[in-house]
């Protein structure tokens, strides 16, 4: 199975680019949330939102059939022991 780069369901903010990304670099995704705001912050608004807007636009979202590495949020598949009564 090949490492395809999504935007994510369980760990986001605003889209889940930065989630999305520590997920495939298996990186803390609120320290590429603050690199991210640097860059922003350092080009004076233009490069950081604009590469955010074409990635939020560009990545698609995760399926929920992709298996989750277990290493940033939670799986919205797994009930964690308790009873779903929506089932």
């Amino acid at each position: 199975m090949t490492k395809r780069l999504y935007k994510s369901n369980t760990n986001k903010v605003i889209s889940g680019v930065c989630g999305g990304l520590g997920e495939y670099f298996n990186f803390d995704p609120s320290i590429i949330r603050v690199i991210w705001v640097l860059i922003i912050v350092f080009t004076a608004g233009l490069g950081g939102t604009f590469a955010y807007i074409i990635c939020a636009i560009v990545l698609p979202n995760k399926p929920y059939d992709v298996p989750h590495d277990g290493f940033h949020g939670s799986d919205p598949n797994q009930n964690n022991g308790q009873n779903n009564h929506w089932q």
